[in-house]
């Protein structure tokens, strides 16, 4: 008896579903992703050859090369802390509306005694137009700002706060500027932190190049 051929046909797929899942995924990674938030201004920092990565979750100070310094509080869980923090400890007398714009703002670049003019202002000045927080010698108020950080990370690990602790300087910066920030972490006894750098390969034939750091 003769076997019964049954005819082939193509395969068809409907894609339809797939594609609408495929859809969502991508629309909810784009809404999702938080994006880096950009720096108070554009400086351009010495090479180095280290890669280490900055943390997304940063105290950023940068120095301009013209000596202003801005601060950057890039951890949203405990910045308002330090903005409460610092408003009683210098007594500020910020309103719970300027408090909560202040908390909004990217970045901070004007000394005390213009904080409430500078939160008044319908739209915030660029970083440009600022005269930056004071760091000299009689009026070194980074240095007040970096005691309401430790106040605030007080009882936590110090070693990922020291890690969190940046600064961005611009290679054209004098150094007299540089100690100034570096005087505010000691007076607040904070003797480590990161300078951010451009990382570049290391050199062929260097010491570091021959012998690499063994990786854990």
């Amino acid at each position: 008896m003769p076997k019964v051929k049954i005819p082939r046909k193509s395969t068809s797929i409907d894609m339809t579903a797939m594609c609408d899942v495929a859809f969502l995924l991508l629309s909810f990674f784009i809404l999702a992703t938080k994006q880096k938030p950009p720096e108070a201004l554009s400086v351009s920092p010495p090479n180095s050859v280290s890669a280490k990565a900055a943390p997304d979750k940063s105290i950023l100070i940068t120095l301009t090369k013209d000596g202003r310094s801005f601060l950057m509080l890039g951890d949203e869980t405990k910045k308002a802390d330090i903005i409460n923090n610092i408003n009683a400890a210098k007594g500020l007398n910020l309103t719970a509306a300027e408090i909560k714009k202040l908390n909004k703002t990217l970045f901070i670049g004007v000394p005390f005694s213009q904080l409430k003019s500078f939160l008044s202002m319908a739209v915030e000045p660029s970083a440009d137009k600022l005269p930056g927080i004071p760091t000299d010698s009689t009026n070194n108020e980074m240095s007040d700002w970096l005691h309401s950080v430790t106040n605030v990370y007080a009882g936590s690990d110090q070693r990922k706060l020291q890690e969190m602790l940046l600064v961005k300087g611009d290679n054209a910066a004098h150094y007299p500027a540089f100690k100034q920030i570096k005087e505010a972490f000691k007076k607040n006894e904070i003797y480590k932190f990161r300078i951010v750098t451009n990382g570049e390969a290391v050199p062929v034939g260097s010491e570091l190049y021959l012998n690499p750091p063994k990786s854990n």
